[in-house]
């Protein structure tokens, strides 16, 4: 059974910068494209990065665009989201999310086009 694991979330202050990365076990996440969700309480989870399988696609939601960059190690066989200049509006619980469906070269903003979750990590930014 396919699960994955986030890691590398924590309380860091504005402008401070974090490494996020997501694991699988059970299988392996290198052949999938991957996408990265945030949530905060009582708000819909929103898609905020995500990455081809063989990472030469990428995407990012507007508001993290210059800030967030996601890549793949295919041989690590991790997938990470470095944080930089983050912002009390970053805080959210950060979730990594994977496609199993064929996807050619493309990547997936939208939570419904991803069929395997982590337990997600909590992401503070806090002075």
């Amino acid at each position: 059974q396919l699960q994955l694991a986030e890691s590398g979330g924590g309380l860091v202050q504005p402008g401070g910068s974090l490494r996020l990365s997501c694991a699988a076990s059970g299988s392996t996440l290198q052949h999938y494209a991957i996408g990265w969700f945030r949530q905060v309480p009582g708000k819909e989870r929103e898609g905020v990065s995500c990455i081809s399988f063989l990472g030469e696609k990428t995407d990012y939601v507007d508001s993290v665009k210059g800030r967030f960059t996601v890549s793949r190690d295919n041989g690590k066989k991790t997938v990470s989201l470095q944080m930089n200049s983050l912002k009390p509006e970053d805080t959210a619980v950060y979730y990594c999310a994977l496609r199993t469906y064929y996807s050619s070269s493309n990547c997936y903003m939208a939570q419904d086009d991803y069929d395997y979750w982590g337990q997600g990590t909590q992401v503070t930014v806090s002075s």
